[in-house]
């Protein structure tokens, strides 16, 4: 399933490796938020709140020994650390972001991701378990994918793009998406007719003779 890209400029259909084979369309596209991804992927609340905690216990024990106004001012280096810190989270989801393309088809989801080492991720609607969406009240959204079957997956190759925590069986994940409402229904609407297409076989002659006895 996966496919490495040596040069995403030479991509025949943007997100994709290959050409769209005859009867194939592309239904959506798209990549990650830029702030939601450094929230949920990176930890950027937490850093903050780290560092607010650390700028609220020093400003509090400098107040003991000298007044409030050059109490503050201790503060200032880990205010300067925080800001920094952010920019450099930021600045990893954003290049994460551009490296991104998710791709829904009308025969299954791609996901082209990698910043350093870029790899194109098919997953056909039928090797597709079931999908998980996981809702902002923002609109932005994260869809997981469960696939079937034994497809060896890594955790580490496919993160961010993939389900918090679930290491064991890593679950491809369309990250911080927005109107991720609305694509899900786009996904879910053409699994269904996917998966519900009769599938034909072109049976040897010799066998359809026994089949016919």
């Amino acid at each position: 399933m996966p496919h490495e890209d040596q040069d995403v400029t030479v991509e025949p259909v943007n997100g994709l490796p290959e050409a769209l084979p005859a009867g194939e369309t592309v239904l959506w596209q798209g990549r990650p938020e830029v702030l939601p991804l450094a929230r949920e992927a990176l930890s950027l609340n937490w850093v903050l709140g780290y560092f607010a905690l650390l700028v609220v216990w020093r400003v509090a024990v400098s107040s003991t020994v000298m007044p409030l106004g050059p109490a503050l001012l201790t503060g200032l280096p880990f205010v300067v650390l925080a800001a920094v810190a952010a920019a450099i989270l930021i600045g990893i989801a954003w290049v994460q972001a551009r490296a991104t393309v998710y791709t829904v088809t009308t025969e299954r989801v791609a996901m082209r991701v990698g910043a350093a080492l870029t790899l194109t991720l098919n997953l056909p609607f039928p090797k597709i378990g079931a999908a998980d969406l996981e809702l902002k009240k923002s609109g932005t959204g994260t869809i997981a994918l469960r696939t079937l079957g034994a497809a060896k997956l890594s955790y580490l190759v496919l993160w961010p793009h993939v389900r918090p925590w679930h290491m064991r069986q890593p679950q491809p994940a369309l990250r911080c998406i927005p109107d991720a409402a609305k694509v899900a229904a786009i996904l879910a609407e053409a699994a269904e007719t996917r998966v519900s297409q009769p599938q034909i076989a072109r049976v040897p002659k010799a066998s359809a003779a026994v089949a016919a006895e």
